[in-house]
């Protein structure tokens, strides 16, 4: 891993208010659904309509249990439901 790497996530993400929302965004991936559609679909963020992408964003720029739950996956990885004060996410890691 570069030095860049390590300073710097990428992540693309979809945020509800409702976990029972976020189960069944979970469940439409696992039957194939685009992320990045998904996102488009039903994001409240204003990322959405670029597919739920956040960019560049230096470590400790997000709320930690975010950052905590991005950097536990590999790329292409997408975790399970992450609750914040903002709602529930799916975290996409790129």
């Amino acid at each position: 891993m570069n030095k860049k790497e390590s300073k710097s996530l990428k992540a693309k993400h979809i945020l509800v208010q409702q976990e029972f929302e976020a189960k069944d965004l979970q469940r439409k991936l696992a039957e194939g659904k685009s992320f990045e559609d998904l996102a488009r679909d039903f994001s409240l963020c204003g990322s959405a309509e670029d597919g739920g992408d956040l960019g560049e964003f230096p470590r400790g720029a997000m709320v930690a249990s975010f950052e905590q739950a991005l950097l536990k996956l590999k790329p292409g990885e997408i975790s399970d439901v992450v609750k914040t004060q903002f709602g529930y996410h799916l975290i996409k890691r790129l």
